[in-house]
């Protein structure tokens, strides 16, 4: 059977024995992926959310991702991403679930199939700890993380890895076993980190030089005022930073603006309501990684990163995978 009959699929325990150990590969890859967006390499059209509960939790959604991105090795494909924001305690399931496909970019047809849960919480921490290099203060010691679920956990444990200045850690979650199990995990061979569980959100969020959300929130509920000054704020889960910290950050930065204006996310609200838009917005990610706008440029600014999610870095990501899969002859070929 030659190779353009065959289809290569990797099961989660494929991407992880392809990816290897730590966060190397996905920072890397996340890296290169802003830049190429940034150079106008990408191809990303706008997301469509499949919904049909009109009365559901905002994190009840399946969202179909396709990207093409160029460079040196260019891939096209597609995640295929569902979420309901109560499957933990209802099925005992993660929240999000996903498969990703690859295509040939030159024959256009399908090369891989692979398990995208994992690549899409390695990516969003990958995309946070990105941002930091640019926004955060150099050798900040203290990280907060509000959510200690899967994208929690990775976030964390990313941010560990990529930034040894940290010296403590602030989790809260409002289940709090969560947070129980995170620390117990994050104090286990980490002697020279100090872990804390907050007792409320806010004396969380208070503590940190870089603070995470990854809450399943459908309104917000992070005020400006509990951000002290030099704060980085990665609003992963979108929905949690309220207006006002959009409106008093020093600085606001998005992974791409046309994904994060729509579906009626904060943003969005404030560009509909006429007290926010394109203009002031500091930058896009990628931009700031190429060097076209500055990251932070004094120790006390409050920057607010807002990252919707972006379909070039899962495609990216997934072909990383791939290559090293193929390299390491990990995974099934199945007949198309």
């Amino acid at each position: 059977m030659s190779p353009s009959d065959r289809l290569l699929y990797l099961s989660r325990a494929d991407v992880v024995a392809a990816a290897g150990p730590g966060s190397d590969l996905f920072v890397a890859t996340v890296a290169e992926a802003f830049a190429l967006h940034a150079r106008g390499q990408t191809v990303q059209p706008l997301k469509p959310y499949l919904r049909w509960r009109p009365d559901g939790h905002i994190a009840d959604r399946i969202i179909a991702m396709p990207a093409y991105v160029g460079g040196d090795r260019p891939a096209a494909g597609l995640k295929w991403v569902g979420s309901r924001h109560d499957n933990p305690s209802r099925h005992g399931l993660e929240r999000a679930s996903a498969v990703i496909v690859l295509n040939d970019p030159d024959t256009h047809r399908p090369v891989a199939i692979m398990e995208g849960g994992l690549i899409s919480a390695a990516r969003t921490a990958a995309v946070t700890a990105v941002a930091a290099r640019h926004l955060a203060r150099t050798g900040f010691t203290t990280l907060t993380c509000v959510g200690c679920g899967p994208i929690g956990r990775r976030q964390v444990l990313t941010l560990l890895e990529q930034f040894p200045s940290v010296r403590t850690v602030w989790l809260f979650d409002l289940d709090p076993p969560a947070a129980v199990a995170l620390a117990a995990e994050l104090g286990a061979g980490r002697p020279k980190v100090e872990v804390h569980i907050a007792a409320d959100a806010e004396s969380a969020v208070r503590a940190g030089d870089v603070v995470v959300t990854a809450t399943v929130a459908d309104r917000p509920w992070l005020p400006a005022a509990w951000l002290r000054p030099g704060t980085l704020l990665a609003n992963v889960s979108i929905m949690d930073a309220a207006k006002d910290v959009f409106l008093s950050a020093d600085k606001v930065v998005v992974d791409d603006w046309d994904q994060c204006n729509r579906e009626g996310k904060v943003i969005h609200q404030l560009t509909t309501e006429g007290s926010f838009s394109r203009d002031r917005l500091h930058a896009e990610l990628g931009e700031i990684v190429i060097g076209r706008r500055p990251g932070r440029e004094h120790d006390d600014e409050v920057i607010l990163l807002n990252p919707m999610g972006m379909a070039v870095i899962d495609v990216a990501c997934a072909n990383a995978v791939y290559d090293r899969a193929r390299a390491a002859k990990i995974g099934t070929w199945l007949p198309r």
